[in-house]
């Protein structure tokens, strides 16, 4: 059966066993406090409110291959999911939402980066930023982690977050972020760990390492030192060893004169005590001023899956999430 079939059939169940067809909240947010936080924001009408509603769900994704692998409809709702969502479900009716009403659905919401557009990756069960794929039906939309945060956030302080997030300099940054995801999402043909590594340093670094300069990038294709990247190692007076273990991307502040590593993680390599420890002594042995370590992964979902058995990473070092571009997360132990 199609989602709209099993959906009907859901309600009906629920509705012959005496039970709630949706639960009135996800995460205690409901949907009157999703009509506040929209109306603050100046994006309030019903079917907006509705969308968002099906965009906060914790059930398990509607995508098959997703569902069975952990994600939840939150993370990835085509179109048809949420209209479905919202007329069957939600409304009771007998068919999904009009397809061609998202434009008043769901694009006034990104258009201020509140809602994302996300494609399921069904040969590497993962969602990516963007639509890299035109009219695929993987294609799909969750909300953007701040708009949730906000939405999650209690009562008396998500209204002021809610003023920051919407200023127009905010705003503008925002935008910028999901547009640079979207773009890494377009090389998607490219294999897992070398996305996260073009995100590690086009859109990771260049937020947050200001003044860096790219002067090594293993992506385990080719050489593993290109002529290239001899002279970017030389002009940074750096020597390498046969026994140096190279990080996925180091990085080099010409005016400090100190390096910054990033290991991007899809299966395993992250910035553990031994990593930290080797490379604290490459930057020392080539005289360097300090440096600086983050781990990159691409989804909530992997961190979660290293990082709940390992607990390796190291003190003092950072963690991206790809997924969520906008927060760098110092480690402290």
């Amino acid at each position: 059966m199609g989602v709209v079939d099993d959906a009907i059939a859901r309600r009906n169940k629920s509705i012959a066993d005496g039970e709630d067809v949706l639960t009135d909240n996800y995460n205690s947010v409901t949907v009157d406090k999703i009509r506040r936080v929209l109306t603050q924001i100046d994006r309030c009408t019903n079917n907006m409110i509705e969308g968002v509603f099906a965009l906060m769900s914790t059930e398990p994704n509607w995508f098959k291959k997703a569902a069975e692998n952990g994600y939840l409809f939150r993370d990835g709702a085509t179109t048809a999911h949420i209209g479905t969502h919202v007329g069957i479900l939600q409304r009771g009716n007998r068919d999904k939402l009009d397809r061609e009403g998202r434009d008043y659905w769901l694009k006034p919401l990104w258009e201020i980066g509140a809602i994302e557009k996300a494609y399921f990756d069904s040969k590497n069960i993962t969602f990516l930023s963007g639509h890299p794929k035109a009219k695929s039906p993987n294609s799909a939309y969750r909300l953007s982690s701040d708009f949730i945060a906000i939405l999650e956030a209690d009562e008396g302080s998500w209204q002021k977050i809610a003023t920051v997030w919407i200023q127009e300099n905010v705003l503008r940054e925002r935008l910028k972020l999901q547009a640079d995801q979207a773009e890494e999402a377009k090389k998607s043909v490219e294999s897992a760990h070398s996305l996260l590594i073009t995100a590690s340093y086009k859109v990771y670094a260049e937020r947050f390492l200001s003044g860096y300069e790219v002067v090594y990038i293993d992506d385990g294709d080719g050489d593993r030192i290109t002529d290239e990247q001899r002279e970017a190692l030389a002009s940074a007076s750096l020597s390498l060893r046969l026994g140096d273990a190279m990080p996925d991307v180091l990085l080099w502040n010409p005016e400090t004169d100190i390096l910054w590593v990033i290991e991007a993680v899809t299966s395993d390599g992250e910035v553990d005590n031994h990593k930290k420890a080797s490379l604290t002594e490459f930057a020392t042995r080539n005289g360097k001023a300090g440096i600086g370590f983050t781990t990159t992964y691409p989804t909530w979902k992997k961190t979660a899956e290293r990082q709940s058995q390992l607990k390796n990473l190291a003190d003092d070092t950072y963690m991206w999430i790809q997924e969520d571009a906008s927060r760098n997360i110092h480690i402290k132990q």
